[in-house]
């Protein structure tokens, strides 16, 4: 049984992916502030116990160290890492405090990518890995109040290549997926006009989590093992 590391996995995007992995029969170590109950609900269901959560801040960078290793010492070897966990505190950037762009810059681009330096050291012992970072369109199309944010998914999109031509020679793939607005509770708030907006930009519809999720798995699989460097953007077609 595969490991994966999943960060971020107690609801929304994260807990879809966990669904949809731990259907597949990967073992899912799920790595989050806090437990929900519908991801307890899926250690519960989960066949074999395939879904685990570790309680851990990930922008206490200083432990992630002591964090992988403890993960490896005790489920054995890494064979995936998804980098998911983020944040957004949207705010014009004249007035956003420094602490929140810290803290953006924190969970979003060095989180992951000390997750990924620690991680692939499991996977380099075995020849074998995926990485798989979540990004953003808003990594390329900008939004406004989300300058920050946008420059965190732009960063861990450039991380993702370059990391991408270092580890390829071992057989480890570094890939993005890029989500759009999906059908989730963010736009189940929003109403009017706004909403009718986003919806007209997809023709496809709104994707839902299990969607990217899917996209997820993709990159996963045994199907995915000669795709690397690259970013899929599942948002239904709003950026054709």
């Amino acid at each position: 049984m595969k490991n994966v590391l999943l960060t971020g996995p107690a609801r929304g995007l994260g807990l879809a992916i966990a669904r949809r992995l731990t259907d597949e029969g990967y073992q899912v170590i799920g790595v989050g502030r806090r437990i929900t109950d519908d991801y307890a609900r899926l250690m519960s269901a989960s066949s074999r116990g395939r879904a685990k959560f570790i309680s851990y801040d990930l922008s206490e960078l200083e432990g992630i160290p002591e964090l992988i290793g403890s993960i490896v010492k005790e489920y054995g070897t890494i064979y995936a890492l998804v980098n998911n966990a983020a944040v957004g505190l949207d705010g014009f950037l004249a007035t956003m405090h420094v602490s929140d762009i810290s803290k953006v810059l924190r969970l979003n681009l060095e989180s992951p990518i000390l997750l990924s330096k620690f991680a692939c050291r499991s996977m380099l012992s075995i020849k074998e890995g995926r990485i798989v970072n979540i990004s953003s369109i808003i990594a390329n199309t900008g939004f406004n109040g989300l300058a920050v944010y946008g420059a965190s998914k732009a960063g861990l999109e450039g991380f993702t290549r370059s990391l991408a031509r270092e580890l390829g020679r071992v057989n480890i793939t570094v890939n993005c997926v890029a989500p759009g607005f999906m059908a989730t509770d963010m736009t189940a708030a929003l109403s009017g006009e706004k909403l009718a907006s986003v919806r007209r930009r997809a023709p496809l519809g709104l994707p839902d989590t299990t969607d990217v999720a899917g996209a997820v798995s993709f990159l996963l699989s045994s199907d995915g093992r000669c795709i690397t460097g690259i970013t899929i953007t599942v948002d239904g077609g709003s950026t054709a």
